[in-house]
């Protein structure tokens, strides 16, 4: 056999070589279950990421700068179960932190932490230091990958921005799912029925009901500036969905037992909608799941949710 008959048997061995050591890692997959702070190997039953129609603008939450402005999260891994505190910084242009903000919803900055299974959620409310350092003790009961959002807006600007970022959860980690779509919820003794379901590409209008033993809950008391607040992310990418409430959810008209709220669905999907509402001083979250174009069944959702803990507000 001649050099060059040499080099191209070779050749065809080292290429046949990497092939197969190619189809033997995507045939078994990863090999560790145990989530670390380098990093983490982990199998996601939540649906893979949707992305939305062409020509549609990118919904919230899957950037981590946008506009001029960056989420710098300095906190990027913390331990399953622990009580530990969660530091970040919001940019601007300039990479200089950002110290005034306008207020929204009765808070300079809304932060959002959810698992990617979303199965765990938290509304918090950080504390800013002088020098734009934003932070919060934060309890996560479950190890894996969890998504961070920021939503404020700067006093620089009249529109808000909502940016994100990963965190790690640090232990074991076991794969969770969500219930399936449910009609109802149930948390503390009070249950929550959902009627209305979302829309592909479209705004639709979504009414919960808030009862204890039975009986409508007509005390709602004011929370964030209305009598509930809502938030929705998409399965498989936790796209941060656009909600607002009803003007008679905001009013004094009404204090329950309904609150109401549009919604904007960027695509088909499976979603996760977490409704805060407060009564008698403590704010409690209902979360449902919801399938774009299909109105749940009327049976109860047993696995309700991390609530938002006191020291959020």
């Amino acid at each position: 056999m001649n050099p060059l008959q040499k080099i191209g048997a070779f050749t065809a061995a080292l290429a046949a070589a990497f092939g197969t050591a190619y189809g033997v890692g995507t045939a078994f997959g990863p090999l560790d279950q145990e989530t670390t702070a380098a990093g983490h190997s982990e199998s996601h039953s939540a649906e893979p990421a949707t992305k939305p129609p062409a020509g549609d603008l990118l919904p919230a939450g899957l950037q981590v700068s946008q506009d001029g402005y960056s989420l710098d999260l300095k906190t990027t891994a913390v331990p399953a179960g622990k009580r530990s505190t969660l530091r970040f910084v919001v940019r601007d242009a300039d990479g200089d932190p950002v110290t005034r903000y306008r207020t929204a919803h009765g808070k300079q900055l809304h932060l959002i932490l959810a698992s990617r299974e979303l199965t765990t959620y938290r509304h918090l409310h950080p504390v800013r230091a002088a020098d734009g350092t934003w932070s919060i003790p934060v309890d996560l009961p479950a190890a894996g990958g969890y998504r961070v959002f920021a939503d404020f807006v700067p006093a620089a600007e009249t529109e808000g921005l909502t940016l994100g970022s990963d965190l790690t959860v640090t232990g074991p980690y076991r794969a969770s799912e969500p219930p399936a779509p449910a009609a109802t919820t149930t948390v503390d003794g009070y249950t929550v029925a959902l009627k209305g379901t979302l829309t592909a590409g479209g705004e639709s209008d979504l009414a919960f009901t808030v009862r204890r033993d039975g009986h409508p809950v007509t005390d709602l008391e004011p929370y964030l500036g209305a009598y509930g607040h809502l938030v929705a992310l998409r399965s498989g990418d936790l796209a941060y969905l656009h909600v607002h409430p009803h003007e008679e959810a905001v009013g004094d008209a009404t204090s329950g037992p309904e609150v109401s709220f549009a919604a904007t669905a960027p695509s088909t999907g499976t979603y996760r909608l977490f409704l805060d509402f407060k009564v008698d001083g403590t704010v409690r979250t209902a979360a449902f799941t919801v399938r774009t174009g299909t109105q749940a069944a009327p049976k109860a959702d047993p696995g309700t949710h991390e609530e938002e803990t006191p020291h959020g507000h």
